[in-house]
This record gives structure tokens, sequence and C-alpha cells, in this order.
């Protein structure tokens, strides 16, 4: 199937092509029909699959083929993230290029609301924003939404985790009750099946790709490490690769991704960091850094595991694992895209076996284990072998044994940043 074959508007056809998109994906394929016809949808897709333009491809057809009715926005797109929500922005820019009626308006936290209140007094179709801000330009009599056509909650699944399902909530009632819904989530467990229940109206259920399904064209390494100063060399080596051309490296804590940023560009890596805390201004400077290739490196929290859309990103490395499994899969779906290859390497101790045996559990695939000559670890313990390798004496009634048994026998203690930060010394040096 071709674009052509979808019957949207010829200038979005044409946008398309010059974007340099030829064949629909299977998230495009199924939805961009269903959409056409007016229907609401649930759409479980993994990130990466294109589904922002299986939803603004159709509505922006749909724009085009209406004439305005009034103030307000006529298309909503609630996005949980800054991020994604600036990239949903820039793709309804892209994909309507041709459509110069068409006016796009976002509204982000950490923003200023000046320029937002000017923006909101002129006409506009499409508002693309996060619950939070949203909501206060409500109160503030800012923005009506009784003109909304079609409500798009893009990773619905990512807003219940962030505590915005009120939010959602009250923002879907102000909207017409005749308004097209469409929810795109990651996963379809049970609290998202109950809010898919609360706002959609016998919508079509497509499953165009799992979350758990096989990223074939990312390569996923898993490198053993002993304490926090071989995690650091390691680290150093593998930034020399000539083959990594840009990398996300992921850490668990907004502190962690400050100071370990400050250090590669003190090793002289263009380098940054991106977390919540930074202001909207800041956030966009580092994007837009890493977008237009200036930087090499950024550091990152969760933020930055969904909505960052960079075709050169060719690494994520995962310094510390994330706590929730599913966020594995949303990590390093930020390389790998566009249909380029990629490469995912996690840094793991002892003491992250019980993450590594979730992420395994969920995806389905145990990630191999790599090596490299000069940086091995001492003691690796294979998660998924690990009772089977280091058989003990059974205890208590019944051959059971003691849960003592069953921890790593050999931890180092990590060195909190703080301590290592003391030595204003960089990652090579301070391993040493």
């Amino acid at each position: 199937m071709l674009f052509e074959h979808l019957n949207l508007d010829p200038r979005l056809l044409s946008a398309v092509t010059e974007a340099g998109y030829t064949a629909p994906t299977p998230v495009q394929a199924q939805a961009i029909p269903a959409l056409l016809t007016g229907s609401d949808l649930m759409v479980t897709s993994r990130t990466g699959s294109g589904k922002t333009a299986a939803f603004m491809l159709p509505a922006l057809h749909r724009l085009a083929t209406r004439p305005l009715t009034g103030k307000g926005p006529r298309l909503l797109v609630l996005s949980p993230t800054r991020e994604l929500a600036s990239q949903i922005t820039e793709a309804a820019k892209t994909y309507g290029k041709n459509l110069k009626q068409i006016r796009t308006v976002t509204l982000l936290g950490g923003t200023p609301y000046p320029v937002q209140n000017r923006n909101l007094a002129r006409p506009y179709d499409i508002l693309v924003a996060t619950p939070g801000r949203l909501l206060d330009q409500m109160d503030s009599r800012r923005v009506d939404l009784s003109q909304v056509e079609m409500l798009v909650l893009d990773e619905a699944d990512r807003m219940l985790d962030m505590g915005f399902i009120d939010d959602v909530k009250r923002i879907a009632s102000a909207t017409p009750a005749t308004r097209q819904t469409l929810m795109f989530s990651a996963t379809f467990d049970k609290p998202i099946a109950r809010l898919a229940e609360t706002l959609l109206r016998e919508p079509v259920r497509i499953e165009a790709t799992s979350l758990k399904a096989a990223h074939e064209n990312i390569d996923q390494r898993l490198h053993y490490v002993d304490n926090l100063a071989h995690k650091n060399r390691l680290l150093a080596h593998l930034l020399t690769d000539v083959e990594l051309n840009q990398a996300i490296i992921f850490t668990a804590t907004k502190r962690d991704a400050d100071l370990l940023a400050d250090d590669l560009s003190g090793q002289g890596h263009s380098a940054a960091a991106l977390h919540g805390d930074m202001h909207q201004g800041a956030r966009n400077r580092t994007l837009d850094g890493l977008r237009h290739g200036r930087l090499r490196v950024l550091v990152a929290t969760d933020v930055a595991a969904r909505g960052i859309d960079v075709p050169g990103i060719s690494h994520v490395i995962n310094y510390d694992l994330p706590k929730v499994a599913e966020d594995y899969v949303h990590r390093i779906g930020r390389t790998g895209r566009a249909g380029n290859k990629g490469i995912a390497i996690s840094l793991a101790s002892s003491r992250d076996f019980l993450q590594l045996q979730r992420i395994e559990r969920f995806t389905g695939k145990s990630i191999d284990v790599h090596t490299i000559a000069g940086f091995e670890p001492r003691m690796p313990i294979r998660p998924s072998s690990r009772s089977a390798a280091r058989p003990g004496p059974a205890a208590g009634k019944g051959g059971r044994h003691s849960p003592a048994q069953d921890r790593p026998q050999h931890r180092e203690a990590r060195t909190p940043w703080s301590e290592q930060r003391q030595t204003k010394a960089p990652i090579r040096k301070r391993a040493g």
C-alpha cells in the first residue's frame, strides 16, 4: 500500500512525499482509513511506529476539507510530556505545510504565559497541550473547547502513570459529546481499558505492534560492571567508538544526569543534560542542539524516553537500568528509527539482576552479554542462569533454598555521586 491509496488531500500527499515517506507503516495503514470514516479509535502501538502521522494526517485532511466554524481548536491533542508535545507540533507543521490556513498553538508548562496568551487570542485550528497547562488556561477562560471535533490522547498510558487521569477526564468533559476520540497507548492494561470505556464510543480496536515486539533493527547488548569506577571506565571507552554518531545516556536521577553531563563535557565530549527540572527554554535549546548535530551525547532521565525522534541517534546507553520494565523498551526505541540500525547498551552490576529479569520477562528476549578486552568484570552474574550456575545446599524443610543463597555473592558498594564529584576529576582519571 502507498499513501496515495489512503484518499488523503493531495496537498497532504505532496508534503508526505517531500518528507521522504512512500509507504505507510502498519499503524498508519490501519488507523487512517478508520479515522476518515469518523470512528473512535483505540490503538496499541509501540514507540517509533509512526503513530503521530497516523492521527495527524486524517485530522489535517478533515480540517482542510471543512471550513473553520469559530474561535477555538477543532483538533485537540493531549500529550504527557513537553518533548512529545513539541514533536507533535512539528509533525503538524511538516504534514500541513501546504495548508496555509491551518494554524497550530502549543501549550506547555515552563513556557511564558504572555506568549501563549497572544497565540490563543488569534484564531487557530489545532491545539497541542500538556494537561496541566491546558487546565490553567481553561481556568483563565482563554481556551474554549466547544468547537473540538477530534480529541487525541497520545501516550495515554504515560499520562495515567504521571497522575493525569482526572485532568484528562475534566478536559474531555469540556469538549462536545459528538467529538471523535482517539486513544494511543503502548499498553492496554486495565486502567487504560477503563479510561477507554469512559471516553470512547464503540471504538475500532487496532493493535499494530506490541510494545513487547522485538526491535529487530536494534542490537541489544549487556555489559556487566563491578562497581561505579568500572562503569565509568567502560562508558568512557564506549564513547570513543567511531561508529557512535549520537547517543542518549539514561540515568536514574536528575542530579546524576547533570553531573555525568558535566564530567563528559570536561572530557571534551559535546554533551548536555535533559530532565524535568530544566526550564523549557533550556530544554528546547538542548533538543535543538541534538537535532542539528551540535550535541553528540545527551544525558537524560526518562523524561526523554518518549517524544524524541532524532534519526541520528545511533546508540542508547542505559547507565542506570529503568525501574519499570516497559521503560526499557521506550528508551531503546530512541535509536533504530526511520529504518536505521541502532545499538542499545545496558550497564549492569550484580545488584541489577532483578531489573534485568523483569526486562527480559517483559520483552520475552534475553539480552546478549558482551565483554570488551581490558574491561572484563571480575564476577559476572547472569540473572536467568544464576541459580543453576551456583547450586547451593538445601536449607530448611523440603529442600528449599534460603533467600540468602539467592543473593549475589559479589556486591560492591556504589560510591555516591556527591563523593565522586568532590574529586573534580573526569571519568577516566576518577576510575584509576
